[in-house]
């Protein structure tokens, strides 16, 4: 199940690197509200929940997108974007695509649900469907033959730059933030987010969250060694945007220096932390997005003041309603 990863990157991404890209996406990003969510135990006890699911794109990907893109606009004029992704981050390429008038190509894996594919031809994305293993492939691929810009979902400094400014954000509306509960994907979101915090409340904790089933951050971390999982093990989880099977190699050496611990949450938690987001919330957040809420559920964390970050919203709506109804 698991496999070592050659992950020798280079430099980390640096405050002033976040700051600058919050310069960058400023009018184009919806600074997102943080929403005080009540335990269903104990209603004195609040999760603040950063809401990327409100963003026009549905996620927080549109952060990282916009701030990669907007630096190199001559080339990607001429030559076009690649981007891969099983929807979020696709969605977001393909929206700043149409925003600055570029042709975009996204490789989805076959197990994209719909919904996603659907807003992501919407905008007007040339979209190739191919096997789950083979989505980074592809991409590649597509670069090397037409000379493509490469968007990358999350192994790229200006994608984990613009992430960051999600924890920028946060720090500065919650000032007293004690701990910070982040989805654990190819690491992108995290690294940015735990780089801004870190530099800017050192004493603050940051966790990882991920699924049981899709646990590669978490053995990698604990471990010391950077590690992969089989895509047919984490393609389990209903979580379908923290499938990745492995970090990035550049956030694995941002996860190291900067993550406190990473976290795993079961698949029911997953399900009844959509379910309470929607009905003491007032948010629809995707599975993927739900995970800090569900280990603010269902785990021992430390104490004092906790916020999570819920990273989407793109949930189908049958499944949202089966979640709903089975409460």
């Amino acid at each position: 199940m698991l496999a070592a990863v050659n992950s020798d990157a280079g430099s980390l991404v640096s405050l002033a690197d976040i700051r600058a890209a919050a310069e960058r996406i400023q009018g184009v990003v919806l600074r997102s509200p943080v929403i005080a969510l009540p335990h269903p135990a104990d209603p004195d006890r609040l999760l603040h929940c950063k809401a990327e699911s409100l963003q026009p794109t549905g996620a927080f990907k549109l952060r990282g997108a916009y701030n990669t893109i907007s630096q190199v606009l001559e080339t990607a004029r001429e030559k076009g974007i690649v981007a891969q992704s099983s929807g979020n981050h696709a969605r977001a390429v393909a929206w700043v695509a149409r925003r600055l008038d570029l042709q975009a190509t996204i490789v989805m894996p076959e197990a994209t649900p719909r919904p996603k594919l659907e807003a992501v031809r919407a905008l007007g994305a040339r979209v190739e469907i191919v096997p789950n293993r083979e989505r980074d492939q592809r991409a590649a691929e597509l670069v090397a033959e037409h000379g493509s810009v490469h968007v990358p979902p999350y192994d790229d400094l200006r994608i984990i730059a613009g992430q960051g400014t999600v924890g920028l954000e946060l720090v500065e509306q919650l000032p007293g933030v004690d701990v910070v509960l982040v989805p654990v994907s190819g690491g992108g979101l995290i690294s940015g987010i735990a780089t801004a915090v870190k530099s800017l409340r050192p004493q603050a904790t940051v966790l990882g969250v991920e699924p049981e089933l899709a646990a590669d951050a978490q053995q990698s971390l604990r471990s010391g060694e950077h590690t992969a999982w089989d895509p047919d093990d984490t393609y389990r989880t209903l979580a379908d945007g923290l499938r990745t099977p492995a970090l990035g190699a550049h956030p694995w050496q941002h996860v190291r220096r900067y993550v406190d611990d990473i976290i795993t949450v079961s698949e029911d938690g997953i399900r009844s932390a959509v379910r309470h987001l929607a009905v003491a919330g007032r948010l629809v957040a995707e599975p993927s997005g739900a995970v800090t809420t569900a280990a603010w559920l269902e785990r021992d964390l430390p104490s004092g003041r906790t916020a999570a970050i819920v990273s989407g919203g793109s949930i189908d709506p049958d499944l949202l309603a089966q979640v709903l109804r089975t409460g």
